[in-house]
């Protein structure tokens, strides 16, 4: 992250940085606005003349679809069509904007360069240069998800949130006058990943990224996948299984009042056989969110458990 931005955060409202969390103290009532520093997100761009049609061949959205007002989810996938990261990608006037996590950045990065060759493509790191900024009102107005604004810093809108991508100083002015103006309180980012588990959006990490097929996270549901534009490494099997039915996982919103677990544990049935893992989890106020990736079968998911907590039921929530 930039450290003029972090610092701003940390002098003036006392922010605690720590890995990919950013948390503050408790110093107003919930107003029902919420602003979030998030740095479990980071920025990847991708320039050059030939950047649409290079990223076109390798991830799962069409280039065509996306335009400077509807960003899209997508994802990149090795050649099993397994699912190396998902991210929003947002279109600029001179670049495309993946946002995607910060652990899986780099390794995003590294495995674009390898298919570059000669194209005219750059791929930077913009970690440093660009900020990222979580936005709740209820005021928020009704719009597409992932309708895009761009003006002296972009708004994607999350369905009833905002997801803001500014540069450090644009960051500041936007965070300042949002907090010591318009009376939004600054909240811990753990809180932003919460809700974007009960929004279904399934952020991958190191340990569960190429583990599943883009239909095992419901990629197809949120308008990332394509199955007209063409090849994409990873396509043959992704369309494979959409046209054959015969994905064999979903994601489910589940939730439980177990302390929230990591990444790939187990989810068993009343049997104890294991069913699903869980993709990603956040606690907030005593609730534990989770996404979980189930077989898709008769089996009667009312008796669902975390294998490592068998006395905490475990409730699908979207079912």
């Amino acid at each position: 992250m930039n450290s003029n931005w972090t610092d701003f955060l940390r002098t003036g409202y006392g922010a605690t940085v720590t890995g990919t969390d950013i948390s503050f103290p408790v110093t107003q009532p919930n107003s029902g606005k919420q602003i979030y520093a998030l740095s479990s997100l980071a920025v990847l761009t991708v320039a050059g003349k030939d950047a649409g049609q290079f990223l076109q061949g390798q991830i799962t959205c069409n280039i065509n679809e996306i335009t400077e007002k509807q960003s899209s989810f997508g994802a990149l996938c090795n050649p099993k069509g397994q699912v190396i990261a998902t991210f929003l990608l947002i279109k600029t006037a001179a670049s495309f904007l993946m946002v995607l996590p910060d652990t899986l950045l780099d390794t995003v990065k590294n495995r674009l360069q390898k298919y570059i060759l000669r194209a005219a493509v750059t791929l930077a790191d913009s970690r440093d240069s660009l900020c990222l900024i979580g936005l709740c009102d209820s005021a928020i107005p009704a719009e597409p998800l992932l309708a895009t604004s761009q003006n002296d810093l972009i708004r994607i809108n999350f369905g009833g949130r905002y997801l803001v991508v500014a540069t450090p100083d644009a960051a500041i002015g936007f965070w300042s006058e949002h907090v010591n103006t318009l009376g939004f309180a600054a909240e811990n980012s753990a809180h932003w990943h919460y809700l974007d588990i009960i929004a279904g959006i399934p952020w991958l990490t190191m340990e569960t990224s190429e583990q599943f097929i883009p239909q095992m996270l419901n990629l197809d549901n949120l308008g990332a996948i394509s199955f007209t534009k063409g090849c994409y490494t990873g396509q043959e099997i992704v369309a494979r299984t959409h046209y054959l039915g015969k994905a064999k996982r979903a994601l489910f919103v589940a939730e439980c009042a177990a302390p929230a677990p990591a990444a790939n544990a187990v989810i068993s049935d009343d049997s104890g056989q294991a069913v699903g893992k869980v993709l990603l989890a956040g606690q907030h106020e005593g609730c534990c969110k989770m996404l979980v990736v189930l077989q898709l079968s008769d089996r009667d998911y009312d008796q669902l458990k975390l294998h490592d907590h068998p006395n905490h039921p475990l409730t699908l929530v979207n079912t």
